[in-house]
């Protein structure tokens, strides 16, 4: 029996304000964590490979999933559908390891209502100011003026889910946000109910009593 079973870990937030890099961060402090990877409908890119990125699926293949209630998540977007395989999921849990979902708000939602849902732990992730928000989508130098406005158009509707969360941190300092998401893992780990061995000790201890 394995000492607890696995999480599932939600990382939510607008664009910028520093999830994804709060999930690198945890993956290289804790190795066993497994980053949740997505199905796609989507052709790959060049350098990318199957059940690394992404589990590549035409789309024939994607609804027969989704038909056989084999996807926590998904949704459509830009044409291309994506979406959470539930499997691995459960073989991670299985075997006590944390998966860990850097998602917006509907896929999290989707999964706290799956039937993986008592298992969830969710984060949401805020900018400490618009401003800064902005100044950091700025700061990567990867979209256009266009792609920027779009992002912060959407993060007003994205944040507004904020109170939907087990737990809101507001990004002011990475370090500091990463030892307050250090600190939540630690603690949600320890709970009574998701260490089922728990009643073996209290079983032995019991034991040891009436042998008094």
């Amino acid at each position: 029996m394995q000492n607890r079973r696995g999480m599932l870990i939600i990382l939510s937030s607008p664009s910028g304000a520093g999830k994804s890099t709060l999930a690198r961060r945890l993956i290289t402090w804790d190795p066993s964590l497994r980053f949740s990877v997505s199905a796609t409908t989507r052709a790959p890119r060049s350098g990318e490979t199957d059940g690394v990125e992404y589990y590549f699926r035409s789309k024939e293949q994607f609804d027969a999933m989704v038909q056989a209630d084999e996807m926590l998540e998904h949704a459509e977007v830009f044409g291309n559908c994506y979406g959470t395989p539930k499997g691995p999921v459960q073989q991670a849990q299985s075997e006590g390891r944390d998966t860990l979902f850097d998602i917006d708000w509907q896929g999290g939602q989707q999964i706290r209502n799956s039937t993986l849902g008592k298992d969830v732990v969710s984060i949401f992730i805020l900018p400490p100011s618009i401003p800064e928000l902005e100044s950091r989508l700025r700061s990567r130098a990867q979209d256009s003026e266009e792609v920027i406005a779009g992002r912060m158009a959407k993060s007003q509707s994205e944040i507004s889910h904020w109170a939907e969360y087990d737990y809101v941190l507001v990004n002011r300092d990475l370090d500091e946000a990463e030892d307050e998401l250090k600190t939540i893992l630690r603690a949600e780990r320890m709970r009574r109910d998701r260490q089922p061995a728990l009643t073996d000790v209290v079983r032995v201890l019991n034991k040891e009593f009436d042998a008094r």
